[in-house]
């Protein structure tokens, strides 16, 4: 659209100035969630200081003023230009929510830090026995004075070994049902009594860790919501997380690595070009339901059915543009590993086709199973036929 020029020049000049090879190359190797942390933490600091570091939140907040097509356009434009891919916990979720739910001292205290890339966020959710069953947490916190006294553990926890601050599902009561007496809490990570263990994936990555309390000191102060409505918090939190957490940019990233993997190699069968066609066909369906859903305001956490169609799809068409990666990179991606840094350009795409395979086996399980969310949006369509 002739509207758009002007901006998408505008950012092509930034990203064709700030992008450095090295950040480039951070941004294109990227398995999991977030590329490698120091090439995180530059390009934090290089978008905070041109002002576009938060584009979905309030401009009073921090945001940027653009319109939902530019957010989008900006987006694509990072994944098309290898941009890395931020920590972004803090920006993505925890800070729209704060801006929505938290208190005037709250947002004053943790809001610029986010901003700034200061403080990396890590989610306390998941424990052993509470995973997609996210009810059946057991870590408590007990009332102690103005502080809660926190034992248990947390598991799957992105990034817990770079962040400096978690947000936390802890256990106050037992109501009568699950959901009853859990208590959302904003914990700083260099408290006494918190141990990081690490938890290596089958891709390689440590981006996932066990996070154990023994006897750590909370300030109540620091509670999001009333005690006991911890569950009415993490869905508004989940329902911004779930939106944002697989974007039409980030399956055009993947997409592009296929593409540089097929461009390499020998004589592929028809059928693989066929489906990297079709797949394709899939990713432009999947940006225009995207822009619209962003055009009509439905992905600003208030609208459940749209964020769980979001996450269920895209985490979806990401396992079947990285199953197409696999298949296209045959046998070079099961010995591209053992090659001890002497693989050939078509290898060394073939075994990062191979780790971001394994990586996104979890793409429907995290944010709550695809499951779950279709029960989410079959529960709201019978509703609204019986209404």
């Amino acid at each position: 659209m002739e509207e758009d020029e002007g901006f998408l020049a505008e950012i092509r000049t930034f990203l064709a100035e700030k992008l450095t090879p090295d950040l480039r190359a951070a941004g294109r190797r990227t398995v999991g969630t977030h590329s490698q942390i120091e090439a995180c933490r530059i390009w934090h600091r290089r978008l905070h200081e041109r002002g576009w570091i938060a584009p979905a939140w309030p401009v009073a907040h921090g945001g940027t003023g653009w319109t939902a097509r530019q957010r989008f356009l900006f987006d694509q434009e990072c994944a098309a230009n290898d941009a890395p891919i931020l920590f972004a916990t803090g920006m993505r979720s925890l800070g729209p929510l704060l801006i929505a739910a938290g208190t005037q001292e709250q947002r004053e205290r943790y809001l610029k830090p986010i901003l700034t890339g200061d403080d990396l966020w890590c989610q306390g959710f998941s424990e052993p026995g509470a995973g997609s069953d996210l009810a059946a947490i057991k870590t408590r916190a007990e009332a102690d004075g103005d502080h809660y006294i926190v034992n248990g553990s947390k598991i799957w926890t992105t990034g817990a070994h770079h962040a400096n601050r978690m947000f936390a599902l802890m256990r106050t009561s037992q109501g009568a049902r699950p959901q009853e007496g859990i208590t959302f809490l904003l914990i700083d990570m260099d408290t006494p009594g918190i141990k990081v263990e690490p938890i290596i994936g089958f891709d390689g990555e440590h981006e996932f860790n066990q996070v154990f309390f023994d006897d750590v000191r909370v300030p109540m102060a620091s509670r999001v919501g009333a005690e006991g409505d911890g569950w009415s918090v993490a869905k508004q939190l989940m329902r911004f997380a779930r939106s944002n957490n697989t974007t039409s940019g980030l399956l055009r990233r993947a997409f592009r690595g296929v593409e540089r993997l097929i461009a390499l190699d020998r004589d592929l069968p028809d059928e693989i070009c066929l489906r990297r066609g079709a797949v394709e066909i899939d990713i432009r369906s999947f940006e225009s339901f995207e822009l619209r859903l962003l055009t009509e305001g439905r992905l600003s956490g208030d609208d459940e059915i749209a964020s769980s169609l979001m996450k269920s799809m895209a985490s979806e068409l990401h396992q079947r543009i990285t199953e197409l990666g696999i298949e296209a990179a045959g046998p070079y991606g099961a010995v591209a590993g053992h090659l001890n840094g002497n693989a050939s350009p078509l290898a060394d795409e073939a075994a990062h086709a191979t780790r971001k395979y394994f990586s996104t086996r979890a793409a429907s399980i995290y944010s709550g199973t695809n499951e779950t969310h279709r029960n989410i949006i079959a529960r709201s369509l019978i509703d609204l036929r019986s209404a």
